[in-house]
């Protein structure tokens, strides 16, 4: 017999609820997108379109008054709203998925951890990027050994957007946890700690470049790992020239990457995960290039097939999670260390040092 599919109240409908994690939890088997909470009609009214069976509640109180109805919370809100509806969330009895980064701090994400633990649930942390195509690439090729060991990282987060847009993502109040180096950063710094382990330095830049800005727009984040490799991420609204998304260095060769995975591209076009059969697949003409001694822009290096991205595994290993079949895939506590490296970064730029973790 098939299980009855985990009952999942989503809560924002807004870039994060609506482009990520609605199409993805609808699409996972084992799970079913029971409600949407947002206050904006227009919003609730998308919701209806996309998914017409679902509930609509007006506020994350509605949603916790009948938890019992409900199997799993999913917290896509702005992002200082994170800690308190995962609190409130776990309090009511329910295992939580929050959107990255799940707090402000270190210290809040491991109070999170505890809250969890101490209630036997499941608290889990959406970092869609470690199924990004080229970062699974970079990972099969490092296990591999094609690379040799490890020297140096360089990934970018790079984007060309001079004008503003607006909203508390752009905002300078420190409670709104806005700009680039928790948003982007959250993103860059994951996987560095994913691919290479702890971090024992970091030293960072931050900058407000475009006019009207309140919050950091280009920052440049140096870390030292305790395996010796040494990795440098970038994320930028103000890059009018884009580099390579990834850049690896080994003792044996490296691996140059452009481009961005595609799954967002598609998922803000409406495409859903299943609907094709080439879902997460690139073209051959963006596939990198391995090699030593020459530039891939040259024609260096041998061109490596980049394979699928897979973010609906994110939730598939939340669903199996849930019923016992598998570990958590993303927790409060991987979170929190990148929360570690985040501060310390934001404490470099801002007193131009260099901290030791």
């Amino acid at each position: 017999m098939t299980a009855t599919p985990l009952r999942v109240g989503l809560i924002g409908y807004g870039l994060a609820g609506s482009v990520f994690h609605a199409p993805l939890i609808a699409a996972t088997e084992g799970l079913a997108l029971d409600t949407v909470v947002t206050s904006q009609p227009e919003r609730q009214q998308q919701a209806r379109a996309e998914f017409p069976d679902v509930r609509i509640a007006a506020t994350a109180e509605e949603l916790f008054g009948r938890a019992d109805d409900l199997d799993l919370i999913v917290v896509a809100s702005p992002n200082k709203t994170h800690v308190p509806l995962a609190t409130a969330a776990l309090k009511a009895g329910l295992p939580v998925v929050v959107d990255k980064p799940v707090a402000g701090t270190a210290a809040e994400a491991r109070e999170l951890a505890a809250l969890a633990d101490e209630r036997g649930l499941l608290l889990s942390v959406f970092q869609n990027r470690r199924w990004d195509n080229d970062f699974l690439t970079v990972r099969r090729l490092l296990a591999d050994g094609e690379l040799g060991d490890a020297w140096r990282f360089e990934s970018r987060f790079e984007r060309w957007r001079p004008q503003l847009k607006g909203g508390w993502r752009e905002s300078g109040d420190p409670a709104e946890i806005g700009g680039l180096l928790y948003d982007l950063g959250s993103h860059v710094v994951d996987q560095a700690l994913v691919l290479f382990g702890p971090v024992t330095e970091v030293y960072a830049e931050s900058d407000v470049r475009r006019p009207g800005a309140e919050a950091d727009d280009d920052t440049f984040i140096a870390l030292t790992h305790a395996s010796g490799v040494r990795s440098h991420l970038y994320v930028s609204a103000t890059t009018a020239q884009l580099g390579p998304r990834f850049r690896v260095l080994g003792s044996r060769a490296g691996y140059v990457k452009y481009g961005l995975d595609p799954q967002e591209a598609a998922l803000r076009e409406g495409s859903r995960p299943g609907s094709t059969p080439d879902w997460g697949a690139e073209d051959e003409s963006l596939w990198g290039r391995v090699g030593s001694g020459e530039s891939p822009l040259t024609g260096g290096g041998t061109p490596v097939p980049t394979l699928p991205g897979d973010y609906p595994a994110y939730y598939a290993a939340v669903a199996a999670a849930l019923r016992g079949d598998g570990p958590n895939p993303v927790t409060a506590l991987e979170a929190a260390a990148a929360l570690d490296v985040l501060e310390a970064a934001r404490r470099s730029a801002r007193d131009k040092v260099t901290v030791t973790l």
